[in-house]
């Protein structure tokens, strides 16, 4: 399956297929004067030139792909398309509109096969994209293996699926060393979190020692056997599930490895619409893998890190840094709360709104993007007292009523 990039005065875009790339060219949505490359040319040649050459890739009369670099650079490509250049031209402002089409591709991709859940599908690939890590909590059947999958296809990215149990070793995580029979030596296996996205299916099935394990991997991205340290191939994250009504035979999860998840996501059912769409979809008997191959690659690990990077760029207003900071000391002296949140959750809200800033387009962050990620931040980072539980208070009703008595700031 041929893959194209194109690029657009200094951005480029890609990759994606054919017959997606013939689609825009249709709709003006590539110009006659832009730019396109794949996999087996010399050099980036205009949309126009590829064109009258009945759509032939290899054009015979090397074209300098001077919109590319710059107007005074030539760029030659031989194996892969020039660097990710459109993300470090231009304003910060102006950077920042390729980062809002690239999520909105990836979401265009993910709804062709994944149903409903926004809440889900925004806040993972949120939390991707500032670096940290997810943990779950649905009901048996609603898709996360599925969503994941999905996620690792279209981001370009490596995929791992773990089902934790009661029997699971640390060393069946991490990995361990192996005898080597022909060189007579001990050498190092590494296991499934080796890999850009984790699916750690109910997590809390399985012991402290094994919760353990994960917690030097989600924050130092690395492993240590043996005196060894083994580093993961960036993007890295962790996406845990949990299932909310059974608790017998599972572990609840240590505090410290809670606040290392950046945010709770809560999946419910999907609504009447949604699930008759789900029935629509997957009540086909066809191959799963199959329906994923289908979906356009829209991004590579190269990419998500660079917008990592350039979301870190994202102006956060003094006012707005107070907000976050009011907000989250507001839940350690709130009546209904024993523990409140750690500085670790303003961390996260700060980086989180950054990106989410980033996704919508803007180069600043807004008050909008913090209270919208508010929750997915703080429902696991704090501890209701007992009194407000025998009242019957939820998690999420309190730290609603705490969102709505912090003063939102005009920036």
């Amino acid at each position: 399956m041929r893959l194209w990039y194109y690029a657009k005065g200094p951005n480029r875009f890609g990759p994606i297929e054919e017959a997606e790339l013939r689609r825009r060219l249709g709709t003006g949505e590539i110009a006659a004067e832009d730019w396109l490359w794949t996999e087996g040319m010399s050099n980036w040649v205009k949309a126009a030139e590829w064109l009258r050459t009945a759509g032939d890739p290899v054009v015979e009369k090397p074209i300098v792909a001077e919109a590319v670099a710059g107007p005074s650079a030539a760029v030659v490509v031989t194996a892969s398309p020039p660097p990710v250049n459109d993300l470090a031209a231009g304003s910060l402002s102006q950077r920042m509109l390729p980062v809002r089409e690239l999520y909105e591709r990836i979401e265009r991709e993910v709804r062709k096969v994944f149903v409903g859940q926004d809440e889900l599908v925004l806040g993972t690939l949120t939390a991707l994209f500032s670096g940290g890590h997810v943990l779950i909590e649905s009901v048996p059947g609603l898709g996360k293996t599925l969503f994941v999958r999905t996620l690792g296809r279209v981001l370009g990215c490596k995929f791992n699926r773990i089902q934790f149990t009661a029997d699971l070793m640390p060393s069946d995580i991490t990995g361990s060393p192996i005898f080597d029979v022909k060189t007579q030596e001990f050498i190092f296996r590494p296991g499934p979190v080796f890999t850009n996205i984790l699916l750690a299916d109910e997590i809390n099935r399985s012991p402290a020692k094994t919760h353990a394990a994960l917690l030097e991997v989600m924050q130092e991205l690395s492993v240590t056997v043996e005196r060894t340290r083994h580093k993961l191939d960036r993007p890295f994250m962790v996406l845990a599930t949990q299932n909310p009504i059974e608790s017998e035979g599972t572990y609840n999860l240590p505090e410290a490895q809670m606040d290392r998840f950046m945010f709770k996501l809560i999946m419910d059912y999907p609504r009447e619409e949604e699930e008759a769409r789900i029935l629509i979809l997957h009540s086909v008997r066809e191959d799963i893998d199959q329906r994923l191959q289908e979906l356009s690659v829209v991004t590579n690990p190269e990419e998500i890190m660079s917008v990592t990077r350039l979301a870190g760029e994202v102006r956060v207003d003094p006012k707005l840094v107070n907000y976050i900071n009011a907000l989250v000391r507001k839940t350690r002296n709130w009546p209904q709360i024993l523990v409140g949140a750690s500085p670790r959750a303003g961390l996260a809200l700060m980086q989180a709104a950054r990106t989410l800033a980033a996704f919508r387009g803007r180069d600043y962050a807004v008050p909008d993007d913090v209270v919208d990620l508010a929750l997915p931040a703080l429902r696991h980072r704090v501890i209701l007292a007992p009194e407000a539980e025998v009242e019957g208070y939820r998690v999420d009703d309190v730290l609603h009523e705490v969102i709505r008595s912090v003063e939102v700031p005009r920036l």
